[in-house]
């Protein structure tokens, strides 16, 4: 067979390129590149990008192009943003709402505080799949506290004077499990062993079971009472939160952990728990003088009159930085989501929690934590992020958690850079 003319096999080629670079363009309409440059991974639209926080740190100005179309995503319907622009602070209220379109958690709440003021900056909420403009989920408590609830078992631990962040615990089996075989130590154990403080960080089981036993159960009702447990509110804002340990057995041991569906928590409280422990005074309920009327106080008011010592207030707050800088949370409160010039400026701390529940039905994913700035600890945020995950999980508490963070601090934290 004769070869083809040289001019039809250049026709040939100049079409094949056109038809490349058409192809190209098409595939434009539909997919964007990350902005990574660790990465070249191609996203579609029609998923969440999984490293959107590490994407905001070297690309942050992006962010409200994203936001546009992560706002598409959620079937193009309308939004009604009538709660966002009613809030204290309407861009941290609408970046709020931007991730619960874009994550879509099953259910979530999402809240950050001024810790100076008590007062509640911003909320988000997502119920049954939808996007909602009341905050009911904010007083609720019927969430599982899982983990969080290990804040009061170091309370009362570094209350009784038994143990300091340094005291060595016995780490039986696996750390995250909770097996009688696990809360039988021998009289001569020389096996592994972990600190209070990184057994909190970690959310090591077995070591805050024996301490719950060593402490008792009365010590550890003292300390929940002092963090708001088991109280009732005026108006029942927020609903009446429980911590109700037997006085031995192995249910002593579920709530020491919290390794437990019975202990509960709404966000409104875990935020005034976080803020009562930062600032060492009395807990107090966030209030807000605005959208959230009805789901909570429209004043200041101090609800206890009992607070812990000026050593327990630090053990916690240490431990609790100890959780974000190596424990659960450090993945995530990170350069991978805050940038690095605002993580050097900031101390960050918190705790994480997971356990399923029912109230809604759902996998229970929790960050409570602050972030504050080191030369003015004045300026400074509490954030709670409440997630109940069905069989597909969005974003971890943490990552959103670290995000807004990161949000709030480049609105709010003075660097000398240009943004």
């Amino acid at each position: 067979m004769k070869p083809l003319p040289r001019k039809i096999r250049l026709l040939n080629r100049s079409i094949l390129i056109l038809l490349g670079v058409f192809l190209l363009l098409q595939c434009g309409k539909y997919a964007f590149v990350s902005t990574n440059p660790q990465t070249t991974e191609v996203h579609t639209l029609d998923e969440a990008s999984p490293d959107i926080g590490l994407m905001e740190e070297e690309n942050e100005d992006t962010l409200p192009q994203r936001a546009d179309v992560s706002s598409r995503l959620d079937n193009e319907e309308k939004a009604d943003l009538s709660h966002v622009f009613l809030q204290k602070d309407t861009s941290l209220a609408h970046q709020m709402d931007i991730m619960l379109r874009r994550y879509h958690p099953d259910n979530a709440l999402f809240l950050v505080v001024d810790a100076k003021t008590n007062e509640i900056l911003a909320w988000g909420e997502r119920k049954d799949s939808a996007v909602q403009t009341a905050p009911d989920y904010l007083t609720r408590a019927t969430f599982p506290a899982a983990s969080l609830a290990k804040t009061i078992t170091i309370a009362a631990a570094m209350e009784s004077k038994k143990y300091t962040l340094d005291s060595e615990i016995p780490l039986i089996g696996q750390a995250h499990t909770l097996y009688k075989f696990q809360l039988r130590v021998p009289n001569s154990y020389h096996g592994q062993t972990t600190t209070l403080e990184d057994a909190y960080a970690k959310s090591y089981n077995p070591p805050m079971a024996l301490m719950g036993f060593a402490v008792g159960s009365t010590r550890l009702k003292d300390a929940a009472q002092k963090l708001g447990f088991n109280y009732s509110f005026p108006e029942n804002i927020p609903q009446r939160s429980i911590f109700a340990p037997p006085d031995s057995g192995y249910g002593l041991a579920e709530a020491s952990s919290g390794f437990t569906q019975e202990t509960t928590l709404s966000p409104l409280q875990a935020a005034a728990m976080i803020r009562a422990i930062l600032m060492k005074q009395l807990l107090e309920i966030p209030w807000s003088s605005n959208r959230a009327l009805g789901y909570a106080p429209m004043e200041p008011q101090p609800i206890l009159n009992t607070k812990f010592s000026k050593n327990t207030y630090y053990g916690l707050r240490q431990a609790m930085v100890r959780t974000a800088t190596h424990g659960t949370a450090r993945k995530n409160i990170s350069p991978r989501n805050i940038a690095r010039r605002y993580l050097d400026r900031l101390d960050i701390g918190g705790k994480t929690g997971s356990l399923d529940g029912n109230d809604p039905k759902g996998r229970y994913d929790w960050f409570m934590g602050f972030a504050q700035e080191k030369t003015n600890p004045q300026n400074a945020i509490i954030v709670v992020i409440m997630q109940a995950h069905g069989e597909i999980r969005s974003q971890p508490a943490t990552q959103v958690a670290g995000i807004l963070i990161n949000y709030w601090a480049k609105q709010n934290i003075p660097t000398g850079e240009k943004s």
